[in-house]
């Protein structure tokens, strides 16, 4: 099974103020670009290679200790838009394109497929579904 690097965004500590560069850490670890059988042999996951990652000012509030949403360590979540490599999940096959919560990273790994959306409309360019076409559009 093939192994690849996977970077990932990671948040060094929690923020005070407005967050800076230095607040977060470039990371690599390896992910493998096929998807295993969970322990009773059902396979629901999606494997994505993220394409876009949004910024979005939500993300501020949960880097800060009280509102705890982000982990010092763990990579960021957030929206994105992304192709999928591997499903396990009968909505989604090789090659669909996809918008939905992921982690800041090269590769992610979805637990919860549906809450993925499937992108029908390509005419447009895809980073567009990180923003005036994603959760925060008209």
């Amino acid at each position: 099974m093939e192994e690849v690097r996977n970077q990932q965004v990671v948040l060094k500590d929690y923020v005070n103020g407005f967050p800076k560069e230095s607040d977060l850490l470039v990371t690599s670890g390896t992910i493998r670009l096929k998807l295993h059988e969970g322990s009773n042999g059902v396979l629901v996951r999606v494997l994505v290679k993220n394409l876009y990652l949004s910024c979005d000012p939500y993300m501020r509030s949960r880097m800060s200790k009280s509102q705890g949403s982000y982990t010092p360590g763990s990579p960021i979540a957030g929206l994105a838009v992304a192709k999928v490599l591997d499903s396990g999940h009968s909505s989604f096959k090789k090659g669909d394109l996809v918008w939905g919560g992921t982690e800041w990273e090269e590769y992610s790994i979805i637990n919860a497929p549906e809450t993925l959306i499937k992108i029908e409309h390509t005419d447009v360019p895809l980073s567009y579904y990180t923003g005036i076409l994603g959760m925060f559009s008209v």
